[in-house]
């Protein structure tokens, strides 16, 4: 185990909602951004936990979309939150799923004494690339950001993570341009889908249905645990088809954490988001063993137990 535990954690959405039926999605406007957001979220998780930003130890950044491409968003955050500060400040990025990524990683760091404490914030405003003419997409997203503050601890930690990518999805959720594939300056009215989000929602869940039973057996078999010892699972709030990948895993619904209908998909931040509620809520508490599991652009699949 990589004794690990939560010491804060704070959550931002934007002031303006849309509604689609009877869903509910945020999105932002005005003066809103993906860094405010951020911002937010962090020093909310830093005055829960009770602590100063020089008592963190590094910053990370999880997010599937960046503010700009250099410098890292860890970067910038760390401008608005310490800056006179040598905080480091990374990013760590596998789209969907980069906070499950950056609290594994982290807590190998902190399980070997490199760091004590480590700020972990994932943040989006997706809604600012989708395409109208993609429904399925464009109905589905919302903006948000989380922030958790993780510090050693003595019994609590990560008990097992697996992660596990199959390319045959590589292309069935992606952002095409905007960076080295499709440049900036190739971009014109007629390519303008190429640098907006771009799904194949019935693709990636064919996927994602043949291949995860047999990643969650895996998973079992490597970590020593049951279905029965996990007491909560908080997956990523891909979209409205998760309580059939949730039951062919074997989840009834009260043992999963389901906000798609009030919250919709929030990319990297949906896993953060939702267990920040499980908190708020009382669904989990200290001493529970929770499973964060989701699948991101790839196709990647996280799944991670924590005794938190």
């Amino acid at each position: 185990m990589n004794h690990i535990e939560i010491k804060g954690y704070g959550t931002s959405l934007p002031k303006g909602t849309v509604h689609f039926g009877d869903q509910t999605r945020y999105r932002i406007s005005g003066e809103e951004s993906q860094l405010t957001l951020a911002v937010t979220a962090s020093l909310k998780a830093l005055e829960k936990a009770d602590l100063s930003i020089q008592e963190i130890d590094c910053i990370v950044a999880a997010s599937a979309v960046g503010i700009q491409p250099i410098p890292c968003t860890a970067a910038l955050i760390h401008e608005q939150i310490a800056k006179g500060t040598e905080i480091p400040a990374m990013d760590i990025n596998t789209t969907c799923t980069s906070f499950v990524t950056a609290l594994d990683t982290s807590s190998y760091l902190i399980e070997a004494g490199r760091y004590q404490t480590v700020l972990v914030v994932s943040s989006e405003t997706g809604s600012l690339g989708l395409n109208p003419d993609q429904t399925e997409s464009y109905e589905l997203f919302s903006d948000g950001a989380a922030a958790f503050v993780f510090s050693s601890s003595k019994d609590k930690g990560i008990l097992y993570s697996m992660q596990r990518t199959w390319s045959e999805g590589a292309h069935a959720t992606e952002i095409r341009g905007g960076l080295t594939h499709f440049h900036p300056n190739h971009f014109s009215e007629a390519a303008k889908a190429e640098y907006m989000f771009d799904m194949s929602g019935p693709k990636i869940l064919s996927l994602t249905i043949k291949k995860l039973p047999k990643m969650f057996d895996d998973f079992l078999s490597g970590s020593g645990l049951t279905r029965a010892d996990i007491d909560q699972v908080i997956p990523h709030q891909a979209s409205r088809a998760m309580p059939l990948l949730m039951k062919k895993i074997g989840f009834s619904p009260e043992k999963y954490i389901d906000l798609v209908d009030d919250f919709g998909n929030m990319v990297s931040v949906s896993i953060p988001f939702a267990l920040c509620t499980a908190l708020d809520e009382g669904i989990v508490s200290s001493g529970d063993t929770i499973l964060m599991l989701g699948t991101a652009a790839g196709l990647t699949t996280n799944m991670l137990a924590m005794k938190i």
